[in-house]
């Protein structure tokens, strides 16, 4: 018998995990969770591997019918969520029964929100993971990288969890302006001075034109004056600027070389900030030397160790 039946879905939800590693080199990317933060702990609250397979809504529209009664968990965006009818927070593990419906509506506060099985959802690993690439093709249920779709089951063989609560303290506040650090790269020097102030003192925009590859920001035009570059590889975060002015961060779908000059990458932890915000949404951008960048986020993952 399986877990859920998928009633609706859209194209943004898609079953994912920590990613696909050891494969850039043949032009693979990586996917997995845009919000790798989220999924942490979605999978944290039952006690799973951090990085299992979890499905990702984005801004709703999923719909799920349960089979069978279990321990599941939510941890992001709160998308108005609702088991039959009844509002259920995000950040804490739940109890269903056979029969009832899972409801994701729509954004209140934030744009993704995670979903976790006990042991991590069920699907065939493609080059060492489950992560969705509609791109490329790659996993999925089926593995051929395929969204959520209506008739869609999905499953897990975990043992019963180790259900466990999240301490509000340790919850992201998704409410909170976005500030996103920016760790700067070796193009840098090849924007004017008052592109650089602006850059880092300027509001931007999250523009409607985006998706799980990249997204486009808003703002003061960035003049480039350096030379002509050729095309090299690109991290998760990069921030590309092209001739028109406007920069893209490139996410987890990102295609594996680029050939417009960055400012520099997002740190982990930004980017899953960003993965929170929705089209309209204001934020910044603040320089971030490497060292440092390096140890908040080793301090991050020491928490889930600590908790």
């Amino acid at each position: 018998m399986s877990g859920l039946v998928v009633e609706r879905a859209t194209p943004l939800c898609q079953l994912q995990d920590a990613g696909r590693f050891g494969v850039r080199h043949l032009g693979v990317t990586q996917g997995g969770a845009l919000d790798w933060v989220a999924m942490g702990w979605a999978n944290w609250l039952l006690g799973n591997p951090l990085g299992a397979p979890v499905v990702e809504v984005a801004l709703g529209g999923l719909r799920l019918v349960c089979q069978r009664d279990a321990c599941l968990a939510l941890a992001g965006a709160d998308l108005q969520a609702r088991l039959d009818d009844q509002p259920l927070a995000p950040w804490r593990h739940f109890a269903v029964r056979r029969g009832q419906v899972l409801d994701f509506i729509g954004p209140r506060l934030g744009a993704r929100t995670y979903l976790a099985a006990p042991g991590g959802f069920l699907a065939p690993a493609v080059l060492g993971s489950c992560a969705t690439v509609v791109r490329e093709g790659l996993g999925g249920l089926a593995g051929g990288g395929r969204p959520l779709q209506a008739g869609d089951t999905l499953d897990w063989r975990g043992a019963a969890p180790v259900a466990r609560e999240m301490p509000a303290a340790l919850r992201p506040d998704l409410a909170a302006p976005a500030r996103l650090d920016l760790v700067v790269g070796a193009q840098i020097g090849g924007f004017d001075s008052r592109s650089l102030f602006d850059a880092f003192n300027a509001d931007w925009t999250l523009d409607t034109r985006g998706d799980r590859m990249g997204v486009r920001l808003q703002g003061p035009v960035l003049d480039y004056r350096g030379e002509g570059l050729v095309s090299e590889g690109i991290p998760p975060g990069a921030v590309q600027v092209p001739p028109d002015g406007q920069p893209f961060v490139l996410l987890n779908d990102r295609q594996t070389i680029g050939g417009y000059p960055r400012l520099g990458a997002l740190t982990l932890l930004a980017q899953a900030r960003l993965a929170q915000c929705v089209p309209g949404e204001r934020l910044r951008l603040r320089a971030r030397d490497a060292d440092s960048a390096q140890r908040e986020h080793r301090r991050y993952l020491e928490r889930w160790r600590q908790v």
